[in-house]
């Protein structure tokens, strides 16, 4: 359980970058999980507009009062690796609320609502199906996350649970990363290859060890703002790579054994990191994760 909770702080950290800087105005589309007319049919006293479509991992929706909903499909290699990310989920939420059993969203499924004092207010449901984990949680304004919006959540991840299976994580290759680009860095015996979206990518061993790629489209003057942003972590230039590529190390926030490159071409920035659970012999080493982010800025 211990490396499932590893590999889960690892996963959010890698979502997170791989979802900025995603902008609203990129988002007309719909979301693959559940349809405007089902959503909203499941939850009619809201008026959800989509945000951003997370690469077939999410849907990011926001309502005309400024309520947030995060809708999150994670797909596990097998159903056995699933039930324990399950589990932590289950344990993870638990923390933060009281949590009862739900009906007829898929395998199982665990829902409940923050505390009245909580300083964030939320309502979750997360369920299991197979080797998917639905997670839905909506963040009221204002108001009460009670169980009159729980209820609504709980129908929306009833019909969402039907089409996880759209979801466009995929085990076993990546167009950016390949069992080759672990050398020195993972565990090749127990290495684990997966495509988390469009764009993105993740590696990662028995011990959670973790190398992924994002790419994502911006701007070059964007790409050169990232540059010169001031941050917990130090930076260096990598002018081979371009005037835009550059190394972040070192850093006195989050995982400071951490080594992020970005590198910019042709309109796209690729992010490049690898994230060792504990002190490893290439931590923070932008040199060694040159090779790596080489042979994917050679793909852009």
């Amino acid at each position: 359980m211990r490396t499932i909770d590893r590999l889960f702080s690892c996963l959010v950290l890698f979502l997170a970058i791989a979802a900025v800087p995603v902008l609203p105005a990129r988002a007309a589309e719909t979301c693959p999980f559940i349809s405007a007319q089902d959503l909203a049919r499941a939850m009619p006293a809201l008026k959800w507009s989509l945000i951003s479509n997370q690469d077939g991992r999410g849907c990011i929706y926001q309502a005309g009062r400024g309520d947030t909903m995060m809708l999150s499909v994670f797909r596990n290699p097998d159903k056995d690796r699933a039930r324990e990310l399950y589990a932590t989920f289950v344990k993870t939420l638990g923390e933060r609320m009281p949590l009862n059993a739900v009906a007829g969203i898929g395998d199982e499924g665990q829902g409940g609502t923050s505390a009245a004092g909580a300083e964030r207010q939320e309502a979750s449901v997360v369920a299991l199906s197979g080797d998917y984990i639905l997670q839905i949680t909506v963040y009221p304004i204002g108001r009460r996350a009670d169980e009159a919006l729980l209820g609504p959540v709980t129908e929306a991840a009833r019909v969402a649970i039907g089409s996880v299976s759209k979801s466009s994580e995929r085990f076993g290759n990546c167009e950016w990363l390949t069992a080759a680009d672990a050398d020195g860095f993972l565990d090749k015996s127990t290495l684990t290859v997966q495509r988390t979206g469009a764009g993105s990518c993740m590696m990662f061993d028995r011990e959670a060890n973790t190398m992924t790629v994002a790419v994502i489209a911006t701007s070059r003057d964007t790409a050169i703002g990232m540059m010169k942003r001031a941050g917990p972590c130090k930076h260096t230039a990598i002018q081979e790579l371009g005037s835009e590529a550059f190394g972040e190390y070192s850093c006195t926030k989050g995982n400071g054994n951490a080594v992020t490159i970005y590198v910019w071409k042709n309109g796209r920035q690729a992010s490049i990191l690898f994230a060792p659970v504990k002190p490893h012999p290439e931590s923070g080493s932008v040199e060694r994760l040159k090779a790596v982010a080489g042979r994917v800025y050679g793909k852009l």
